[in-house]
């Protein structure tokens, strides 16, 4: 069984390649995403939009230090870190870290490796796999509740409170909730609002848990689907295939834009499309590590997250899913009792009509 500071170790080894490789003494990481992938899943913000109360300075050869601010240490101690670790508090009024020197490049900063960073979380371990799958799944299964209960005139608000509650109640950050009725289905990031959720709509969910990620989106119909919404529907279905079948391990994520971008004109959407709002891209330990364009120049891993976020007007699909080395694509976040429909031999959601 692998625990925490197992995890911790496997990661502290990979960082421990990069300092060689750089020529490094040191390295100070003070992001969530990189810090809660280095501490095994360790939550280490209070305030979601806030800095963290945790920086970690990890030394070549060993010797490295966790820096938490006195009035958290007891807790995070008792229920973060892995045990272990050799941990300094500054007082609440002190600055967690000694102000930076430049004196010497041996001493690096996360924005000095960032794209080398993201490289080392892109292969998740089996635990942390494990990990994912339980929580895309708890996720999709509450979202997929709240949605089998909710009513044409219910207002966009009360169910986006319902989805921020489950999120919480698994245990959960929810860190996007967005849900758009009929009225407001053409805003790409649709904010809650008292507007009525209508005869269509969009739920979107973006939970974290265990320094992980869960990327959902559900739409539900509360009328019998035109033939203009069920060919958007499946055109867009097969853009997505496209954007599956393109992202292999080894593959440059750039290649895997362009090749996926094409695809809308490829199956009869109109070529610019994609322009209308981001595609996604790599997920894990932040929500977009990093959102794909058609510059990013970052490889595809074996056992790396994506959370492709295709869309047109009326449609959007989007899940959370691990590429594996053979290039399947094994979809985390499935709902047993949602509809669905296959797609090359994938499992993929249908718009639930009630």
């Amino acid at each position: 069984m692998t625990t925490s500071f197992d995890e911790h170790r496997l990661k502290r080894d990979r960082v421990e390649g990069l300092l060689t490789e750089r020529g490094a003494d040191s390295l100070t990481l003070t992001s969530p995403g990189a810090l809660s992938w280095l501490l095994a899943g360790a939550r280490v913000q209070v305030s979601l939009v806030g800095d963290p109360v945790v920086a970690a300075v990890l030394r070549r050869g060993g010797d490295d230090e966790i820096r938490v601010f006195g009035n958290e240490r007891a807790r995070i101690e008792a229920e973060e870190l892995p045990h272990g670790l050799t941990v300094t508090s500054p007082r609440w009024d002190q600055p967690l870290l000694a102000e930076p020197t430049r004196a010497s490049p041996a001493a690096l900063r996360e924005a000095d490796v960032a794209f080398e960073l993201q490289d080392l979380r892109a292969s998740l371990l089996d635990v942390e796999i494990d990990r994912y799958r339980l929580l895309c799944q708890e996720v999709t299964a509450m979202l997929g509740a709240a949605l089998e209960s909710a009513r044409p005139d219910h207002t966009e608000r009360s169910l986006a409170a319902r989805l921020a509650g489950g999120i919480v109640a698994l245990g959960a950050d929810p860190l996007v909730v967005l849900v758009a009725g009929r009225e407001r289905l053409g805003f790409p990031h649709p904010l809650p609002t008292e507007s009525p959720l209508g005869d269509l709509a969009m739920a979107v969910v973006c939970a974290r848990r265990g320094g992980l990620i869960a990327n959902v989106t559900r739409w539900i119909r509360f009328r019998p689907a035109t033939n203009e919404e069920g060919d958007a529907q499946a055109r867009l279905l097969a853009v997505e295939a496209d954007f599956f079948a393109a992202t292999k391990p080894g593959a440059l994520l750039s290649d895997v834009f362009a090749a996926s971008t094409a695809a809308y004109a490829a199956h009869g959407l109109a070529p610019d499309t994609w322009e209308r709002h981001h595609q996604g891209g790599p997920t894990g330990y932040n929500g977009r590590d990093p959102r794909a364009t058609a510059t990013t120049s970052n490889i595809v891993r074996a056992d790396q997250a994506f959370a492709w976020n295709p869309n047109a007007p009326g449609v959007k699909l989007e899940d959370t899913v691990i590429v594996r080395a053979d290039g399947a694509v094994d979809v985390l976040s499935v709902d047993p009792g949602w509809p669905s429909a296959e797609v090359h031999g994938l499992t993929r959601p249908a718009i639930r009509e009630q």
